[in-house]
């Protein structure tokens, strides 16, 4: 049971925020002037688009005629000015190399004594399910068994298959439920698998293209959240319903042991299976922040725990439920702080606090096994991975060796040994693979990345802005050293700045080899709306102070300039989904500070977001345009209805997938038609498939790097950047 949440900077999905799941464990492993009061001010009087008079709202409809035929003539336009670029095969043969290596570490999910594995490379475009025994993969075995081989899979059904993980079920985790991606959609197959055999389970368990969610509760019998037709599903696209699903029987007659209401984010079964006791839940997703837990009783019906709605699940240990908590909790006569994690005794319904952190500390992940509880911590945005077990005074706390100054994070942990796979990393150490045994806590190295660039002259700095607020805004710098003392240089600043998703300091062996190694400098930039400083740094900017997000990236970009580590005409910008909101909102209303814009599968067209596919489910997030007070709010930093034809603004270059099923790439696709009706200058590439990461498989993945930046190189490129 875990949030996976690793290196992961796209807008969730909602099973993946702060909800339990089964079976479920990371497989692999990829390694994605200072007076602002001198700024414009966003124009009352620009342009306001609505949607009964929006002149490109045919472009929402994803695979219609029309719109597909303007998606082809934007990207032919567009490849053929990146591509023909002289740099352009050079990076795109490094991001190959690169993503492809077979000295690449090869992840794994610790389950009754096997390490599972996901793996692609130049050969396995798809991919292979693979395991081997725990004691060979640490002992760096190669003999792997695979279990399925999704190229081969493809072929013979002649179907364009995106692995998306497995559901497997305790304790043997031998019979598992696949999920099967259309080209890299959310919306997937699911299908019985039977690991033994190596085979789908002919007659198993299968359901039908959907986002669904399914739990098992033994071997014949699952809880399932399935879209079949009218009322089962809500307003944000998630399933509405929670049904019993015995072996034999068609879904459709499955008893519904749970319903919600139209207007949730959607209802979402879990369980655990332990030695003694099989827990059956069920999340009632109100908002994509707010949660009611249900959890089955010993007469069979499905009881309300007593947990505020901000908070989460994140497993089980020693039959005491683990919590992570996002908001303050005052319970029978303590109150436990937001940020805390808390157990609660699922019958006799006590709670005890095991963890608390400090004003710059924060809970960055929770894992739970049958006797311990780990948890990746955050102090001041170092890592560090703390043990917790139960003592007579309460919960003793252990820290775990490893280097200092950099992220730490857990990838899996055997939940009947406790035992656990951890994973080091800074902007200059690749990452380093440690099996951690739960006894002891010896970490014992395994495998690191290879050095896919040199990091001889490269250094990382962390520096403070000050927002508009006076609150101290983290960033950090990564670059040559000598780059950095001989003046101004090319830039690139990423930034995110909600779902409470922190955006860390990690090795990137193609940013390294393509920025980095050709003079570029890097930043992460960690405003508010993350969760590097806890649930608090998130929600300081919800709803109606959005703004300050913003504020915080136009403060960061601002005391570069200010330090002389870039100038505007060499400052350019990159953000995806959440992120690619953040980049339009900064192209819109500060112009002045950027000469480069990545735009990837954003949000932009923000009086639409709630009413295209899951965007509903983020009203808790950015408020609702339906309400009068909100929509006042969000129409004043929109980007779509704020672009003014009478200003100037950067190149800036749109990236999204027709496959995306959580953002939908009409926003991008809008923005620049509306960019294009005005003559302003943009590129556009939509991949044909990809879901919402924009790629499918590494080679997308490689070519979606490459014509990135080379976009940045060409923008920047007579700014003393090396060719």
């Amino acid at each position: 049971m875990t949030i996976l949440t690793r290196k992961y900077t796209l807008i969730p999905a909602v099973v993946l925020s702060g909800l339990w799941l089964t079976g479920c464990a990371v497989e692999n492993n990829t390694s994605v002037p200072t007076d602002i009061s001198d700024a414009p001010e966003t124009k009352e009087t620009a342009t306001m688009t609505s949607a009964t008079d929006d002149p490109f709202l045919w472009l929402e409809e994803v695979e219609g005629e029309e719109a597909i035929a303007w998606v082809k003539s934007q990207n032919e336009r567009t490849l053929a000015e990146l591509e023909s670029d002289a740099r352009y095969e050079p990076l795109l043969a490094d991001a190959k190399a690169i993503l492809n290596s077979d000295e690449r570490i090869a992840g794994a999910a610790l389950r009754d004594g096997y390490a599972y594995n996901f793996w692609q490379d130049e050969t396995n475009t798809r991919g292979l399910w693979r395991r081997m025994a725990i004691a060979e993969y640490i002992a760096g075995g190669s003999n792997w068994d695979i279990l399925l081989d999704f190229d081969k899979l493809a072929e013979t059904e002649d179907e364009n298959w995106v692995y998306k993980g497995s559901d497997c079920l305790a304790p043997t985790y031998t019979r598992c439920i696949l999920t099967l991606s259309r080209g890299g959609s959310d919306a997937s197959v699911r299908r019985e698998f039977d690991v033994v055999s190596k085979s789908f389970v002919e007659g198993g368990f299968e359901l039908e293209e959907a986002k669904a969610g399914t739990a098992w509760v033994d071997q014949d019998a699952m809880l399932v959240g399935m879209d079949l037709g009218e009322g089962t599903m809500t307003t944000s696209g998630y399933p509405r319903t929670t049904r019993l699903w015995k072996r034999g029987q068609s879904i459709a007659d499955a008893e519904i042991v749970f319903d919600g209401k139209p207007e949730d984010v959607g209802t979402f079964p879990f369980t655990q299976i332990t030695e003694d006791r099989t827990f059956q839940g069920i999340i009632r997703s109100i908002t994509f922040f707010e949660r009611e837990t249900f959890l089955k009783n010993s007469t069979g019906d499905f009881e309300q725990l007593p947990l505020p709605r901000k908070s989460s699940v994140q497993g089980v240990t020693l039959g005491l439920l683990v919590i992570s908590l996002q908001e303050d909790w005052a319970y029978q006569g303590s109150t436990y702080k937001t940020g805390s994690i808390v157990t609660l005794d699922p019958d006799s319904k006590a709670a005890a606090l095991v963890y608390e952190p400090g004003p710059r500390a924060a809970v960055e992940s929770i894992f739970a096994a049958q006797s311990v509880i780990y948890a990746e911590l955050l102090d001041n945005i170092v890592g560090k991975v703390v043990k917790f077990t139960p003592s007579a005074a309460g919960w003793d706390r252990e820290q775990i060796e490893l280097p200092d100054a950099g992220v730490v994070s857990i990838s899996s942990v055997e939940e009947k040994t406790g035992d656990m796979l951890v994973y080091f990393e800074n902007p200059t150490t690749p990452e380093t693979q440690y099996y951690v045994q739960n006894e002891g806590l010896q970490a014992q190295s395994l495998k690191s990345t290879p050095v896919f660039f040199d990091t001889e002259d490269i250094v990382t700095t962390q520096y403070e802005a000050r927002s508009t607020d006076g609150t101290k805004i983290p960033y950090f710098v990564t670059a040559k050293e000598s780059v950095l003392a001989t003046g101004p240089a090319p830039t690139i600043q990423y930034g995110y700045g909600g779902f409470q998703i922190s955006i860390l300091p990690t090795y990137s062996g193609t940013t390294g080899k393509m920025w980095l190694a050709r003079g570029g400098v890097y930043v992460n930039a960690n405003i508010r709306g993350g969760g590097e400083f806890g649930p608090e740094w998130h929600q300081a900017v919800l709803k109606e102070n959005r703004q300050l997000a913003f504020d915080d990236f136009f403060a960061v970009s601002e005391d570069l300039i200010a330090r002389g580590i870039t100038t505007p005409s060499q400052l350019g910008i990159l953000g995806g989904s959440n992120g690619g909101l953040l980049m339009g909102v900064s192209m819109i209303q500060r112009p002045d500070l950027y000469n480069a814009i990545g735009i990837g599968v954003p949000l932009l067209d923000m009086l639409r977001y709630h009413k295209l596919l899951a965007g509903a489910s983020w009203v808790g997030e950015y408020g609702d345009p339906d309400i009068e007070e909100e929509r006042i709010f969000i129409e004043k930093y929109s980007p779509y209805q704020n672009l003014d034809e009478g200003m100037e603004y950067p190149r800036v270059y749109f990236f999204t997938s027709t496959k995306d099923d959580r953002v939908h790439p009409g926003h991008a696709r809008k923005m620049a038609a509306k960019m294009a009706s005005y003559d302003m200058p943009f590129l556009y590439y939509e991949n044909i498939e990809g879901g919402h990461a924009a790629s499918a498989n590494r080679d997308q993945t490689a070519k979606r790097l490459a014509l990135q930046y080379v976009y940045f190189l060409r923008q920047l490129a007579d700014n003393g950047i090396q060719n």
